[in-house]
């Protein structure tokens, strides 16, 4: 029979020489401590308090493991001020301790239990903690750092130098956590901070976590401002080759999204070396930024869908096969020129797949999209070759395949019913009665509709009708002698609403129960469906909580609000371009309206500038450098682009400047800003800005504007004008 932790079992003193017991008292008071640390919510304070005091005499166990569990319980009983005192210098004589576990989580309990009077007499102890030798040491100091900053900042800061040697440190979680410390203490301070960023820089990052995290923070800027991240490339390049398969994953599908027209195929290829080494899921991660770069680039679409088709090939799970064939088939949709080739590469798959349900969807992706190619012949003999060697399940799947294709294909009709007929010899039940159905539907030997159209609705149109009211239909139908109308099941979809959950006991049972009361909505809906006119109108609508009706008369009232004012800009809705020239180039010519205009005297071209893009409320275009002013980082772009990311991301603001178009070069006399946006009715517009100083910061403006609606450009224009 186990002991109870609360009682006088724990506070014998035999209890504290756990080494004294025989068979299984370790184990005993193992379990204890684990149920109790589970369950501690549900204990009141003098019970705490009673098991606080028996298990600070623990402390004399040399088990590793008891101990480790006496430290977790003082930690989740958070002792009261007075009590915290008489566990301190127990703790802190294990902060001294020979054995580094002591050390580390006497360490992090301490610093969760003490307040800033207390911390004052350990913090020469927590210093010598920060720049231990043993990893763990220093990491528990560090981390306790980072939850003692928040209360007590001016005792932590204390620590800087400690903490930046800890930077420097050879373990990757100790220069981890000592880079977080570190930054909450100098997070106010920007000459610091850039000190810091410039330190690092010229360094290498030894955590992985780090590497990770920055490498995450590029990939994030890279979504909204991929110009900016393309100085890492080749240093992300690099990283495809490390050893740890996280970091080259994280760094293959930032550069597949910063990656540029002319980089693709090398991509491909170094992306192939490495996919057989990493597993499932990060080869999904890959899979799925391959597709989101070919439909950024759709012409590279042959060698995007040859690495799929070849990654199809390979072993893998069915996740990963799934992403690849949904990537296929996604690219087939998007891109036109697409299809015929992705659909052959589909067809090789199904002759060797292992899942059902892969076969099962390619064969519907075939039987919808392979009829309308130049020669849907050519898919015939893939199709029919499941028929033979496949399951029940795709066999069926390929009858209808086939039959679509001779629906609408009359060419091939003659050809699919040879095959038809010979799929009435299946050994299934449902591979015989759907080639039976389509046999005699599409020969005309069974009249379905007026015309062929009706028969092709059929077979494979929408079906509209909810499957839990054709259930019920079929049920009502199965005694009767009448020919089955599927026009009279109800397409009404049935809800099922959530009854409240009751507590055991309370509701009656048997004979004696009394049926719920019928609300009156209920009652009404049921009156309503019983009249034929408005049965199909479905369920009432909930008008107003107590009458069921808006009241007629209501009480007049005036508000005051703040003004506002309503602009040009409001009107625009800023949306970026990836290309502005071959946008602009497809825009109509017709739409194209130019004229000139004098801004006047302004105090620089890059007022003049931002004056009218604050009028025009549009999206500047086409960023096309990088610039960092306040460090200057010449051994790695990488690394100063993603440390730059990595403060930007913790909320610090550091200056960060990228060139484009609507940034003026210093001491220039002439200036061009390309702009796009959406204009109110989902009108696109492109807008092309020509400054120039005619005299003594005299600024003349050329403004040509294209877009979806001509009357669009005017109104440009007129913006501009009375602007």
């Amino acid at each position: 029979m186990p002991r109870s932790l609360v009682g006088g079992d724990l506070a014998v003193p035999d209890m504290a020489q756990p080494y004294m017991k025989k068979d299984d008292d370790d184990e005993d008071g193992h379990h204890q401590a684990i149920i109790f640390a589970q369950s501690r919510r549900d204990t009141h304070k003098g019970e705490a308090t009673e098991v606080f005091f028996a298990t600070t005499k623990l402390f004399q166990s040399k088990d590793a493991g008891l101990r480790r569990l006496v430290y977790l319980m003082i930690k989740e009983l958070s002792p009261s001020s007075d009590e915290v005192i008489i566990v301190t210098s127990s703790l802190m004589k294990d902060m001294n301790s020979k054995t580094d576990m002591y050390r580390a989580n006497a360490i992090r309990v301490l610093c969760r239990i003490i307040d800033g009077s207390l911390l004052t007499q350990i913090e020469r102890y927590l210093k010598q903690a920060i720049v231990d030798k043993n990893p763990a040491v220093a990491s528990a100091a560090l981390v306790s750092g980072i939850h003692l900053v928040q209360a007590n900042p001016e005792i932590v800061k204390r620590w800087s130098n400690e903490v930046q040697e800890a930077v420097q440190s050879r373990s990757a979680l100790v220069q981890f956590h000592g880079l977080a410390l570190l930054h909450q203490i100098r997070q106010n301070d920007r000459l610091a901070i850039s000190k810091l960023v410039s330190g690092l820089t010229r360094g290498t990052i030894r955590s992985p976590l780090a590497q990770c995290l920055l490498i995450r923070y590029a990939s994030q800027v890279a979504m909204t401002r991929p110009l900016a991240v393309t100085n890492c490339n080749s240093e992300l390049g690099s990283l495809l080759s490390d050893q740890n398969r996280s970091i080259a994953t994280l760094a293959i599908t930032t550069l597949l999204k910063t990656g540029n027209e002319s980089s693709i195929d090398r991509l491909v290829k170094q992306i192939t070396s490495f996919m057989s080494d990493i597993a499932d899921e990060f080869k999904i991660v890959v899979v799925e930024a391959i597709r989101s770069l070919c439909l950024k680039f759709p012409l590279k679409y042959r060698s995007m869908l040859n690495f799929l088709s070849s990654s199809l090939r390979e072993e893998g799970g069915f996740e990963y096969k799934k992403a690849i064939v949904d990537s296929i088939v996604t690219l087939i949709s998007q891109i036109p020129d697409a299809k015929e080739i992705g659909l052959l590469h589909l067809c090789e798959f199904i002759e060797d797949c292992e899942f059902t349900y892969l076969s099962s969807q390619i064969l519907h992706f075939l039987g919808k999209e392979g009829p309308r190619t130049s020669d849907p012949s050519i898919y015939i003999r893939y199709i029919y070759n499941r028929v033979i060697l496949e399951n029940a399940t795709v066999r069926a799947s390929a009858v209808s395949t086939l039959a679509k294709f001779g629906a609408l294909v009359d060419t091939l009709k003659p050809r699919i019913f040879v095959l038809l007929r010979r799929c009435l010899f299946d050994t299934e039940d449902e591979v015989r009665d759907r080639a039976t159905l389509y046999l005699q539907t599409l020969g005309g030997e069974v009249a379905v509709g007026a015309n062929e159209k009706d028969v092709k609705d059929f077979l494979f149109g929408s079906f509209d009708v909810p499957l839990a009211n054709f259930e019920a239909s079929l049920r009502t139908y199965e005694p009767s002698q009448k020919p089955f109308d599927i026009s009279m099941v109800s397409r009404e979809v049935k809800s099922h609403p959530i009854q409240e959950k009751k507590a055991p006991g309370k509701q009656p049972h048997g004979a004696g129960a009394t049926p719920a009361p019928v609300s009156a909505v209920v009652s009404y809906q049921k009156m309503l469906s019983s009249i034929p006119e408005f049965s199909g109108f479905g369920r009432l609508f909930k008008v107003d909580a107590s009458t069921g009706e808006a009241e007629e008369d209501g009480v007049e009232d005036e508000y005051q609000i703040e003004d506002f004012e309503i602009t040009a800009a409001d009107y625009m809705l800023k949306v970026a371009v990836s290309n502005f020239r071959n946008a602009w180039e497809n825009m109509d010519l017709d739409s194209e309206r130019v004229d000139e205009y004098g801004l006047g005297v302004r105090e620089s071209l890059a007022e003049a500038v931002s004056a009218v893009i604050n009028i025009l409320g549009m999206q500047p275009c086409e960023r096309q450098q990088y610039q960092n002013f306040n460090l200057r980082i010449e051994k790695s772009a990488l690394l100063d682009t993603l440390f730059m990311c990595f403060f930007v991301g913790l909320g610090y603001p550091v200056d960060l400047k990228y060139g484009g178009t609507e940034v003026v070069p210093k001491n220039a006399r002439s200036h061009t800003c390309l702009l796009s946006g959406v204009f109110i009715g989902d009108v696109k517009v492109l807008v092309r800005l020509s400054f120039g100083l005619s005299g003594p910061n005299e600024v003349a403006m050329k403004l040509a504007v294209r877009s979806d609606d001509p009357d669009v450009s005017d109104k440009i224009h007129e913006i501009v004008a009375s602007g």
